[in-house]
């Protein structure tokens, strides 16, 4: 039986996805922005406020982030489980949050699967139950 060191410089798939949803908003929003390839494609749902793909750091972030940001109170997408197979990596959990306009809190369920290459998000498509967000949306 050998034994497998674990050395810090290995930084996997799994950690590089971890490393954006585990540490306060900053740190996540510094580390997501690190990790996104220059054309890195981000697939909101259909039925999501925010629907469409957005390519780029830029899209990305002014298309969805600072939507959440600013449209939101208390917004958070906390994981649960991961799964790593190959190139993709899973991140399982709960959106909550209360959308300003109408004050209605929402809690829905979500999947994002990301695809990397060479330690760059080459994509993120968002699964969720849209309809329970779209209940806070709703006056």
């Amino acid at each position: 039986m050998g034994l497998r060191l674990w050395t810090h410089s290995m930084t996997t798939n799994l950690d590089i996805i971890r490393a954006t949803y585990e540490g306060s908003s900053e740190e996540n929003g510094k580390n997501l922005l690190t990790a996104l390839a220059a054309d890195a494609r981000w697939t909101e749902a259909a039925g999501f406020p925010y629907a469409g793909t957005y390519v780029g750091p830029q899209q990305i972030v002014t298309g969805v982030f600072h939507r959440l940001a600013t449209e939101w109170d208390n917004y958070n997408a906390k994981v649960h489980t991961y799964l790593a197979d190959g190139d993709r990596v899973a991140a399982f959990g709960v959106y909550s949050g209360t959308y300003r306009s109408t004050g209605k809190h929402m809690t829905a369920t979500f999947v994002h699967l990301y695809r990397l290459s060479g330690g760059k998000i080459m994509s993120m498509e968002q699964y969720v139950d849209s309809h329970l967000v779209q209940q806070a949306l709703l006056p």
